[in-house]
């Protein structure tokens, strides 16, 4: 029965006065935020800004694009329903599949990369994540999500071959392995950094595992669809395990019992990233990533609460003195690599690997793509803004003190406090032994990679609302909170990179290419970690903290698989018929091939050792030959030589994959165009759907 004309006229009314209203304060905010330069700003501009524009994004430009350029059909039977193995495939209720799409695309990006960018200042990170999110991260994510259901959930590498062609497929498919691999080996060296020597971390992250165990065993056989109960059991084992860390961090016997330096931190991710790849999906995976969701919302949510009852002001400039490419933390200026260091705050290629690989098996309604895809990255860009938010409250001095390596900044607090005091931006040895000892930690000292400055700058938001006594509980907590949500992106992105490497052993030995036989997944799964953990070990013996090296290259290969993403995405919908919507993705796919080319360009050419791979390999590797490097770092020094320079070629490497990407993509069109023959589309044939309320599902 249709609703009374008038009913109906005045929720449009209503619609419309909301838009307005939302529209009105996001400009209002914006401006307030884009304008305001010569006196400290509150955080609830951003705040504003932010919770505005993703509402309006969500609203309408998600939706437009569902109905109009995608064609959401909520009746049609996606993979999860026609597939359906119990391992893989699996038609999972949407809150779940929401739950294990944002735990796993949530990853280092929005809660280091805004960290780290705070360097230049508060702003521009500030404005690229608003807007870069909104047209491009969350466009991406829904529109691959789309077209993966669409096609048997096949990876974005087997999408690029159907869809574009053999050769430009195959380059996909390789470049985006080998970017995976890099990314895997930047999580891992974060959660090191954010957990050797930490007891109360350590203890309280691996607790998190056998209760995501628990909890999967609980819905799948003890107590089948009582998703609630799952819940509050498994959410209240997940608090229960930080408030225990703490009592085991004061127990001396327990205390040395999880207490381990980086490279034992470093061997058990890379075991638990196996284990997490080989495992049924219902196991640990998912349950996992849906209990870690809980935590993620809770504490994100949590923040902005504080933030709102605190109102504090960022102590961070808008722009620094480091626009200019000095900046300790990394190299390089502002253009390009705001963009490049940003990463997923704003758009992740990573995220296409996700919504090509265990999302889409497990989605089990069209229409439930534009909230697991479009509102998962808004969700995550809020997240983003959050660490901006917590970096830059920070005094700019504790800042750079916690963030920047022993090798830029002196080995001894002394020299450290020297020298970033020499910036403009104070900090004593005493303020920074005073910090330690309220958060429990026997120093922030050099603790790089952005993520224990993040944890820091909660816990004060935290102290100021609910209790300044309890620093300590809330600093471990949100170590507990950043390494949970890095590490259900790894687990993840193992199992995605596990069925990329089948499809592509498949090619050699057919037996090889079948994702459940278990031969073909623990040989597959051996090789990836394999690759990733070298990674990761170069990392962390680097007396710099690794992150200076990989979080660059990271960068890079993030926003070109996200490029690779949206050429898919473009080459498919103008073969589809849809041509005059390409600009959708197109348009963000131009922005990003300019920035990364850019930021590639400069990190193997450029002379200066801060910035540019080959620069620094030479410089060291002159150092070496003078013998004029400590004993510790002349110890390492091959073998970073050997990976700066590793860096260079695969960056190169990627570069080219990038454009040979693009051209195809290009030359797929033009045939389309031309109305010349094309590839035939991969798109699985219709089929009604037999799930209940498929067909009144909610676009």
């Amino acid at each position: 029965m249709k609703a009374p004309a008038g009913g109906a006229g005045g929720t449009s009314v209503s619609r419309k006065v909301a838009a307005v209203v939302l529209a009105l304060g996001g400009a209002i905010a914006l401006g307030g935020i884009a304008l305001q330069r010569h006196e400290p700003i509150n955080a609830l501009w951003i705040i504003t800004a932010a919770v505005c524009i993703y509402l309006l994004g969500y609203r309408f430009y998600a939706a437009w694009i569902a109905t109009r350029v995608l064609l959401v059909d909520p009746s049609r039977a996606t993979p999860a329903e026609r597939l359906n193995n119990g391992r893989d495939f699996l038609p999972t209720h949407r809150a779940i599949v929401f739950g294990h799409h944002f735990a796993a695309i949530a990853g280092p990006g929005p809660l280091v990369g805004p960290t780290l960018a705070a360097q230049f200042g508060y702003l521009p990170g500030t404005l690229w994540i608003l807007i870069g999110a909104v047209l491009g991260g969350c466009v991406q994510d829904m529109t691959i999500l789309f077209l993966s259901t669409r096609r048997d959930g096949r990876s974005l590498g087997q999408m690029a071959r159907d869809e574009l062609g053999p050769f430009g497929g195959f380059a996909a498919l390789i470049g985006t392995l080998l970017i995976l691999v890099v990314l895997s080996a930047v999580l891992g060296l974060v959660i090191v950094n954010a957990m050797k020597h930490s007891p109360w971390a350590t203890s309280t992250v691996a607790a998190t595992i056998p209760v995501a165990i628990l909890v999967g065993l609980y819905l799948r056989l003890w107590r089948p669809g009582r998703v609630l109960e799952g819940s509050i059991i498994g959410v209240s084992l997940v608090l229960l395990a930080v408030v225990a860390g703490g009592w085991i961090d004061h127990q001396p016997q327990l205390r040395n019992a999880f207490d381990y330096g980086a490279l034992a931190i470093a061997a058990a991710i890379v075991i638990y990233a196996w284990v997490a790849a080989i495992l049924p999906v219902w196991l640990l995976l998912a349950p996992r990533d849906y209990l870690s969701t809980f935590l993620k919302l809770g504490t994100v949510a949590l923040l902005a609460v504080a933030i709102v009852l605190t109102h504090p002001q960022l102590k961070m400039p808008a722009l620094t003195q480091f626009i200019d490419g000095s900046g300790p933390l990394f190299g390089g200026t502002l253009f390009p690599f705001v963009f490049i260091t940003i990463a997923c705050g704003a758009i992740s290629g990573f995220h296409a690997l996700v919504a090509s690989g265990t999302t889409p098996k497990l989605i089990s309604n069209e229409a439930d793509v534009r909230l697991v895809g479009y509102g998962s990255m808004a969700l995550e860009s809020f997240v983003a803004i959050m660490a901006m938010i917590a970096a830059t409250l920070l005094d700019p001095g504790v800042y750079f003190a916690i963030n920047s390596g022993a090798g830029v900044v002196g080995a001894t607090p002394e020299m450290a406090t020297h020298t970033i005091s020499g910036w403009g931006f104070p900090v004593s040895v005493q303020q920074m032994q005073s910090l330690a000892q309220a958060m429990g930690e026997h120093t922030l000292f050099a603790r790089t990679g952005g993520a224990p400055s993040l944890a820091v700058g909660m816990a004060s938001i935290f102290g100021s609302s609910f209790g300044r006594g309890l620093a300590a509980l809330w600093y471990h907590f949100a170590i507990m909170f950043e390494v949970v949500f890095i590490l259900t992106t790894l687990d993840a992105g193992t199992r995605v990179g596990r069925f990329m490497l089948q499809d592509l052993l498949g090619q050699l030995w057919a037996p090889l290419g079948r994702t459940s036989w278990y031969p073909s997944v623990l040989f597959a799964s051996t090789l990836l970690v394999a690759a990733w953990g070298y990674f990761l070990y170069v990392g962390v013996i680097d007396p710099n903290g690794g992150v200076n090296i990989l979080w660059p290259l990271f960068g890079i290969a993030n926003q070109m698989l996200a490029a690779i993403a949206l050429s898919v995405a473009t080459g498919i919908l103008v073969k589809s018929g849809r041509a005059r919507y390409a600009f959708v993705t197109l348009a963000p796919l131009a922005w990003l091939a300019i920035v990364t080319t850019s930021a590639a360009w400069q990190k193997i050419v450029s002379p200066d050792a801060h910035v540019g791979f080959l620069a620094a390999a030479g410089e060291l590797a002159a150092k070496f030959a003078a013998g004029a490097l400590s004993a510790e770092r002349a110890a390492v020094a091959p073998q970073l030589i050997f990976n700066q320079r590793l860096d260079a070629a695969l960056t190169v490497l990627f570069t080219a994959i990038l454009w040979f990407v693009i051209l195809d993509m290009a030359r797929v069109c033009v045939r389309r165009l031309r109305g010349l023959p094309l590839r035939s589309s991969s798109e699985a044939p219709y089929r009604q759907s037999q799930l209940p309320g498929a067909a009144l599902a909610e676009q």
